[in-house]
């Protein structure tokens, strides 16, 4: 009997989704990334080989599986090509594996323009985006002028939207950024060259879907970016341009949710964040800085290094009720096997008062100061340990306290970059 699973990031991303699919895969029969677009990335190693994908999900290193960018993403074509050929001279590609939903929206030229000069007019606001236009591509798509990728496979209907959003576009550029705008023609030949490389994988999804939930396919929903980063219910403006939290599995995909059976979050054995906006248990700089060597803590999209603090199982909390989760995905583990003590961030201080909900407002939390409770380190490896009976006593007392201070239980506990080296405690898909 078919199973559906939603993986979804329980922090501010980078938690380590990309190999945990890629695991999960192999009990899988299709593989859907439901939101966000390619200022995500996912980072699997494969025999030692490191393989970064941003749009195409995880899952397509094992033949055989359909994958699937549901109607949620937001699709940049020139990107999504990059990764097909990338992992065509890799040998790790199918044509028939890829399916790409016609609801999906495109992202577009001046969506890259407009993304990076807003960013630049906010000044000390920014908000610390990819710059690769995400957000004016979703702010289309709400505001009922975006183009989808089901538009490019008819020549006619893309021109007239084109033509229409430029007239648009071309006056707020000009006009604002004092730089020259796009000619319909440019952008039109452009689009129409990617029509005829990405058009046969583009169809209805969502039907796709709905086959095979009827006929007990087990399928795994795969998000970007993290809980903490959601746009409804993130640390706003701070935030990323879609819903990023497990509910968004069913919208953007364009099943019922009533078909989900088991979400699972993932959450690394610290904290990072990327970007500008609050970060509670940040550490000092030297900390910092030693923690993101040992961790490897570097952007898979941007490069940027990230910000790096202790475990927030405060924040831990919040996504486990936001999501609904099941279980939690611990990674990372064995970054923290050379460390003599641990701290884990169990409340804030907020005025005086003692807070254990998490304040999605910057401006409270910015002022949180942490609560901890240090616990000794194992002082011991963890790589390539295969069962959780194996691993040191003081690493088990930590994972307890996290499933003890989240009240969501552990399913996996990763301990390496490769695909062996994680601990099933529990398979979503058992």
């Amino acid at each position: 009997m078919g199973r559906r699973v939603v993986v979804v990031g329980a922090q501010w991303g980078d938690e380590g989704k990309g190999k945990i699919v890629d695991i999960l895969t192999e009990y899988a029969d299709c593989v859907v990334r439901y939101q966000g677009g390619n200022n995500a990335g996912h980072t699997v190693m494969v025999n030692g080989e490191k393989i970064i994908l941003h749009l195409i999900p995880s899952g397509i290193l094992h033949p055989g599986k359909t994958c699937v960018i549901g109607n949620g993403v937001v699709v940049d074509p020139a990107t999504l090509l990059d990764e097909i050929e990338m992992l065509s001279r890799m040998g790790r590609f199918r044509h028939e594996d890829l399916l790409i939903s016609k609801d999906a929206h495109l992202i577009m030229p001046y969506h890259k323009k407009l993304d990076a000069a807003k960013e630049r007019l906010r000044g000390s606001q920014r908000i610390g985006t990819t710059g690769r236009g995400i957000g004016p591509a979703y702010e289309d798509k709400v505001s009922r002028c975006g183009i989808k990728c089901g538009d490019i496979l008819n020549e006619e209907d893309f021109r007239g939207k084109l033509k229409i959003n430029l007239h648009e576009k071309n006056q707020y550029i000009a006009a604002i950024l004092h730089e020259k705008g796009y000619e319909v023609h440019d952008i039109y030949h452009d689009y129409m060259n990617y029509a005829q490389k990405i058009g046969r994988y583009i169809t209805d999804t969502s039907l796709f879907l709905s086959g095979a939930i009827k006929k007990e396919k087990s399928i795994l929903f795969e998000g970007a970016q993290g809980t903490l980063l959601d746009v409804d219910h993130g640390t706003y403006p701070y935030v990323t341009s879609s819903n990023t939290v497990a509910g968004e599995a069913a919208t953007g995909s364009g099943i019922g949710p009533t078909v989900i059976d088991t979400v699972v979050g993932v959450t690394k054995a610290y904290t990072t964040r990327v970007g500008e906006g609050p970060f509670p248990t940040e550490l000092e700089e030297k900390e910092e800085a030693k923690l993101r060597e040992m961790g490897g803590e570097y952007g898979a999209t941007t490069g940027r290094p990230r910000r790096c603090g202790w475990l927030d199982s405060v924040a831990l909390r919040y996504s486990a009720r936001i999501n609904g989760l099941d279980g939690l995905v611990l990674t990372k583990l064995d970054v923290l096997d050379a460390l003599p003590e641990i701290k884990i961030c169990t409340s804030y201080r907020y005025n005086g008062s003692d807070v254990r909900e998490f304040p999605t407002e910057p401006r409270i939390l910015e002022k949180c100061k942490p609560v901890y409770e240090t616990v000794e380190g194992w002082m011991a490896p963890t790589h390539g340990i295969k069962d959780i009976e194996g691993l040191p006593g003081k690493a088990k007392s930590y994972i307890k306290r996290i499933e003890e201070l989240t009240g969501v239980g552990i399913f996996i506990v990763s301990v390496g970059a490769e695909r062996k080296e994680a601990i099933f405690v529990k398979n979503p898909f058992a």
